[in-house]
């Protein structure tokens, strides 16, 4: 599923596109993919709406729109966003597309039907209104690691509270938001730690390498359009970071460092890639069956 790198190079490549753009209408085919309110409320919501900035939080896409409308867009594994003629055949698996009055529509394609979406309200100070319904969106995320407030401090309190293992920590997005089973494989070879090191064995060293390793790995991945990895691309295409991965599905090929092969584990029914040499655990522990020793 695209996740910080990927969802910001979308949200950066469509603002122009769509900025400024008058909603029109809104068409739908499948239902269940507005998550919030009831499909003809949401439609209803939208006409006559001005898109004015498209931004992220965590893997969502957020537009605000005029009257302080924000519409919250999750694309999940398979969805798709582009902006064509509004003259142009629909894809079989477009399932929403918001008509624009300049004559083009932006739509939504996902072939496997994973994405959602949903309309919410913010005050004039900027409080989303519909907190309830859109809890998991704007309050049960942890903190954008890019942004300037998430220092090095931060994230020592934020790690210093935890004890669980290093990669179901960083998948957790209640403790920070935007990473998923890429990038956390990705910053967890930059830093030598291995996944199923516990956070509480830490020292500061090892804090301040995974806290840099963090935002140096989202910070290329956003500088090359994200990894094009299954079914993401961004409006202008695919990004190219997939091509300058260390670790993440490169079971048994040789490690960039050290040139031992690279292993995979499953780990909470997700793919672990890393390396055994440079991530080394500093005592025994249970570990699941690694591919490609």
């Amino acid at each position: 599923m695209p996740e910080l790198p990927e969802v910001e190079t979308i949200a950066r490549e469509l603002a122009p596109l769509v900025r400024h753009a008058v909603i029109a209408d809104v068409w739908l085919d499948w239902p269940r993919v507005v998550r919030h309110p009831a499909p003809d409320a949401f439609a209803a919501g939208l006409r006559g709406r001005t898109i004015l900035d498209v931004g992220r939080r965590a893997k969502w896409l957020v537009m605000d729109c005029d009257g302080g409308a924000v519409l919250a867009i999750q694309i999940k594994m398979t969805g798709q966003l582009t902006v064509p003629p509004a003259t142009e055949p629909r894809d079989p698996h477009v399932h929403l597309a918001l008509r624009l009055e300049d004559g083009r529509e932006l739509r939504l394609r996902d072939v496997r039907k994973f994405a959602r979406v949903g309309l919410y309200r913010r005050d004039e100070a900027g409080t989303v209104l519909d907190a309830d319904e859109a809890r998991e969106l704007f309050a049960g995320h942890g903190p954008e690691p890019l942004e300037s407030a998430f220092t090095l401090g931060a994230f020592r309190r934020l790690l210093r509270a935890r004890r669980g293992r290093l990669k179901s920590l960083l998948l957790d997005q209640s403790f920070i938001a935007g990473i998923g089973n890429i990038y956390a494989d990705e910053a967890l070879w930059r830093a030598r730690l291995h996944p199923l090191r516990r956070a509480d064995t830490l020292r500061p060293p090892h804090e301040r390498r995974l806290y840099e390793a963090i935002r140096g790995v989202l910070s290329e991945a956003i500088e090359r359009r994200g990894s094009s990895i299954d079914d993401y691309t961004a409006p202008q295409g695919d990004g190219e970071m997939q091509e300058h991965l260390d670790v993440y599905q490169r079971t048994g090929q040789p490690c960039h460092r050290c040139g031992r092969p690279i292993r995979r584990i499953v780990l909470g029914a997700r793919g672990t890639h890393y390396c055994a040499w440079c991530q080394r655990l500093p005592r025994r522990s249970s570990r699941p069956r690694a591919e490609g020793a």
